[in-house]
């Protein structure tokens, strides 16, 4: 899997933008694990975190169970499944927090007219049977500290800190409104699925489905 390295964990090929190239990817993947992949857990930890990047929650999270009932012993520990015991790999733990991540939030994706900044999605692969729950002090590129809620599958409520003060650019598939102590903050729309505004160091931000 490692043809998919420019799509996760690089960024040079994004859904959005390279649709043709996703969908070789989609199908490459796909092929991939009908003849055998994810057959440890560090690789199926990988498969989890694509799935996510492709934004196919339901998919991400059917692996994510694989990883935690075949590949996870009783104390949490990642193992390779030898025939004669189990060795332990540390990569499956990390690859699979990092994929639970992924569902949740991703902020890979460069804004076209302003490469330093990154897109931040918030629940881009969230799985149907996720129906509530929230997350919280997840790190978004950009020097953004993000917690999130939602509730029938749906974003209900986030709280954005900007650290660096950098101007934000979000990515929902609903509308939401932005507020700072109370008080509407200015938005600009890039395109019919984006809101952007600027920040200041040290502000928080409430984001909230209208």
């Amino acid at each position: 899997m490692s043809h998919f390295y420019a799509f996760h964990p690089g960024d040079m090929i994004t859904l959005r933008k390279d649709p043709e190239l996703v969908a070789a990817i989609r199908k490459s993947l796909d092929f991939r694990m009908e003849n055998g992949g994810g057959g440890t857990g560090w690789s199926r930890a990988w498969v989890v975190n694509l799935w996510a990047r492709l934004g196919e929650g339901d998919r991400a999270n059917e692996d994510l169970r694989q990883l935690l009932g075949h590949f996870t012993l009783p104390n949490f520990f990642d193992h390779h499944p030898l025939a004669d015991g189990c060795v332990f790999q540390i990569e499956g733990n990390f690859g699979g927090l990092a994929g639970i991540t992924e569902m949740l939030l991703q902020s890979h994706e460069a804004v076209e007219d302003d490469p330093l900044v990154r897109v931040i999605s918030l629940l881009p692969a969230l799985p149907a049977a996720w129906v509530e729950g929230r997350v919280a002090g997840l790190r978004a590129r950009g020097g953004f500290e993000v917690d999130i809620a939602w509730k029938d599958g749906k974003l209900d409520e986030a709280v954005l800190r900007s650290a660096l003060g950098k101007r934000c650019v979000l990515w929902t598939d609903s509308p939401v409104r932005i507020r700072r102590e109370g008080q509407a903050v200015e938005v600009e729309a890039p395109d019919e699925s984006m809101i952007a505004f600027a920040t200041e160091p040290g502000a928080v931000y409430e984001i909230a489905a209208k």
